[in-house]
This record gives C-alpha cells, structure tokens and sequence, in this order.
C-alpha cells in the first residue's frame, strides 16, 4: 500500500497573525526566505510521495502562484545572470505533482480532508499541517511510512509536552508497541481526548499535525457530527476509526517548532537561520552580541 497523495489543509484564516495575513496566505509567511508552506511540500518530496493535494479557500491565490511557472520572474533573473536565484524558483514549480480542491467554509481539519475525498480516492493517504516545522534528519512524514510500511494502519505523529500544555493538544492513550526495531516510538493508540484539561488527560502523547491514514477515516469523517463551532475534528473521526481498526501512534525523531503561534514561528526563524550556511555564523554572532 504506497503513499502517492498528501493532503495539505491550507484554507484556515490565520487570525492568529493579523494583521500580516489580512491580505497574504498564513501559509505564505516566510521561515527566513522560504514560505511555511513550502517546507511541508519539501518534506512531502523528500520522503517520496509524489503528489500533494492542497485544501485551499478565498484568499490562498498566492500558494497556487507559487508552486506555478514564473516565466518572467525566470526570464529576469538569467537576463540578470542570477544563476543560483534562477534554480532556487524553478525548482519550486518542479517539486511534484500539485492540484486543489476549495473548501468553500472554514469548518474545521476533518471537513478539510473529508473535501479531498474525491481526489484522493479510496486509498491511503498524507495529511500535513504547515504550521508544524519538523528539523530532522531524516523527514518526519518518511519515518512514518517506514512504520506504515509495517503496520499497514493509520498513523499519527506524537511528541511528549508538558502537562501543562496538555489542552492544546489531542492527547492519546496507548500501549507501547514491542519488537520490530520500534525503540519505544510506537504506540497502539487505545483512546483519544481533544484538548483535554491537565489532571483529565490520559497522557501527555500529543497529536502533531502529520498523518498517514487509511481511506477508512472518509466513512468515519462523512458520519462524526461536528463539534463546537460547527466544526469537523479529525479527532473525533479517528477516535470512531479505532472501534473499526487499529490507529498508531509514532515518537517521531527530530524538533518541532509550532509555526501557527507566534513565538514558535519565532523560534523556527532563528533556528532555521543558524541551520543556513550564508547565515548561520553571521547571525550567531549578531545573537551573541545582545544584551539580554
């Protein structure tokens, strides 16, 4: 059962970040000089999967332009002789394979992906949410098709936060899976809870914005009834998914940096920033000279 398709869920407002997203994609605000989005579409390529199905809404024109062909930008810069400039934009346009479905109202992460239904088709599939900025070695979404590859079942990436910060989260229950070279990472999921408080949580294993699941989560989707706000949880949908079949959870490998809050998205920018070989001891050094 190969990956072929991921689905990127962009059609989200981005009030967080007003006033800078009252015009632009949230999606399209820059982790240095690369758009959040397009580090999601770089990790979908990097781990092989070779299409990406964007859940766009009004407004998200600009991720559309920028995985398309800029013949004058290109035109311009070999007039230029910015050769290196040149590369970098056309292997944007030439990551994957791209197409979009509108989701016509913000109702929610399960409504999203239940919008891609059609042209995902009844096959597994990837869900990324690009506000996740996952720093590793080896990309997070190609560590759990490794433990797909095994399991042949939907997979959830997992990290352990703070107690405290246990109602941000849809926060599993789970037995660690043994054997199969899975060194602890992997848990047989046994309940979920979104967003529960501290002392109700049932752990404190957070749902991150990766998945791989099967084409079962589109029946469980289609009949979950929303929840507060009129929206879909996907949470709710997987919770009724794990009375069908079973639902893994993966320690994934790497840092994390929620790029949907504001100082994570700060965080992201100085961390990929000392990563950049242009930059990085340059702006070491600026950092050290602070007074803090």
């Amino acid at each position: 059962m190969m990956i072929r398709k991921a689905v990127l869920p962009v059609a989200g407002l981005g009030t967080r970040f007003l006033p800078a997203t009252k015009a632009q994609p949230k999606e399209m605000l820059p982790i240095v000089d690369k758009p959040l989005v397009q580090y999601a579409v770089e990790e979908v390529a990097a781990s092989g999967v070779p299409m990406v199905v964007f859940v766009t809404g009004r407004g998200k024109n600009a991720i559309e332009n920028h995985f398309d062909v800029s013949l004058e930008l290109e035109r311009e810069l070999a007039g230029r002789g910015k050769e290196e400039l040149l590369r970098q934009v056309r292997s944007i346009s030439g990551l994957l394979n791209i197409a979009y479905v509108r989701q016509k109202q913000p109702l929610g992460l399960g409504h999203a992906i239940l919008t891609a239904r059609d042209l995902v088709g009844d096959e597994p599939f990837a869900v990324l949410l690009s506000d996740d900025i996952i720093d590793s070695q080896v990309p997070c979404l190609k560590q759990m098709l490794a433990v797909f590859e095994q399991c042949g079942h939907s997979v959830v990436a997992i990290q352990r936060v703070a107690r405290k910060a246990v109602s941000s989260y849809g926060i599993i229950r789970g037995r660690a899976v043994r054997g199969q070279g899975y060194d602890g990472r992997v848990f047989q999921i046994e309940d979920m809870v979104e967003k529960p408080k501290p002392d109700q949580a049932p752990s404190n294993l957070a749902i991150i914005g990766r998945y791989i699941l099967t084409p079962a989560i589109f029946r469980e989707l289609a009949t979950t009834r929303p929840g507060a706000g009129g929206e879909l949880q996907l949470t709710a949908a997987l919770r009724r998914l794990l009375a069908r079949e079973p639902v893994y959870g993966y320690l994934f490998e790497g840092n994390r940096y929620d790029a949907g809050d504001k100082l994570g998205f700060l965080e992201a920018t100085v961390q990929m920033a000392l990563k950049r070989p242009d930059l990085g001891k340059r702006f070491r050094r600026y950092l050290k000279s602070l007074k803090l």
